[in-house]
């Protein structure tokens, strides 16, 4: 913004008054010759009197007037500040717009992806439901439990997709980890309305054995028949040493066991 200057004229008011005082001295001495000296002498103190008034009331509104100038040229300053101020203000808020129009695009984007993940998590579910039902039995009431807390999420309102998907996909991860390790971990066996204690062997996801607690009796189980099946007493040792190694109490070594794939999961 451009603002013309600003000039006052308190130096002809000066000149204008000089002349003033100038004329009326003149006046007065042209009516000395008429006036008694007394009357003049009089005349003259009361003119000097109103002149020194009126000087100082010259000199007060210059003063004022200067006062006037000085708040006028700040008021300027501020407008000039605040027209600074104002253009950054309407820039910020074109930026923010635009983040605005960007983030209304996202959230439309994020629906149309949710809306067609939605069906493939489910898919995930079923699909891991059934494989941890033709799976090798280990661990059967944890991972039954871990896929029905997944299944179970899924309806709920409070989850978002993300944390379904992030709680699925952490399922899956595990599930693949069992296929890379082996573990030793006690449980119990049912087996022919009988139940006991035992210690099991997990081989990856290949092979699922026991032993009984006193090392005297071994078994396996049988993917194909579903059930498990006693082990000759010369697979003991073997047993018994894979127990050991999957407790990292012994060296990973050679051990012969009799082992059966599991069944793939129906697409």
């Amino acid at each position: 913004m451009t603002h013309a200057s600003v000039r006052w004229p308190w130096r002809p008011v000066r000149s204008l008054l000089a002349a003033s005082v100038l004329g009326m001295a003149l006046g007065s001495a042209a009516q000395a010759q008429d006036e008694p000296l007394e009357q003049i002498v009089e005349t003259g103190k009361d003119r000097l009197v109103q002149n020194r008034e009126m000087q100082q009331r010259i000199n007060e509104l210059d003063s004022e007037i200067r006062d006037k100038v000085e708040a006028y040229r700040g008021v300027n300053r501020e407008i000039e500040g605040l027209e600074i101020y104002l253009a950054q203000l309407e820039r910020q808020v074109e930026s923010q717009e635009q983040e605005m129009a960007d983030l209304e695009q996202s959230i439309d984007e994020v629906t149309e992806t949710e809306r067609r993940i939605t069906p493939l998590m489910l898919k995930m579910v079923d699909a891991l439901e059934q494989f941890v039902a033709l799976d090798v039995p280990f661990l059967k009431e944890k991972r039954e439990g871990e896929v029905a807390a997944i299944a179970e999420t899924m309806d709920r309102s409070d989850v978002s997709t993300a944390e379904k998907f992030r709680n699925l996909l952490e399922v899956y991860q595990e599930e693949i980890e069992y296929g890379r390790t082996i573990e030793a971990y006690r449980g119990t066996l049912a087996q022919n309305g009988d139940e006991r204690q035992v210690d099991f062997l997990r081989i990856g996801r290949i092979g699922l054995l026991y032993q009984t607690l006193d090392g005297s009796t071994s078994g396996v189980w049988d993917n194909e028949q579903e059930q498990w099946q006693t082990l000759p007493a010369t697979y003991n040792s073997q047993v018994q040493e894979g127990l050991r190694i999957a407790r990292e109490q012994a060296a990973p070594d050679l051990i012969r066991l009799p082992l059966s794939a599991p069944q793939e999961a129906e697409q």
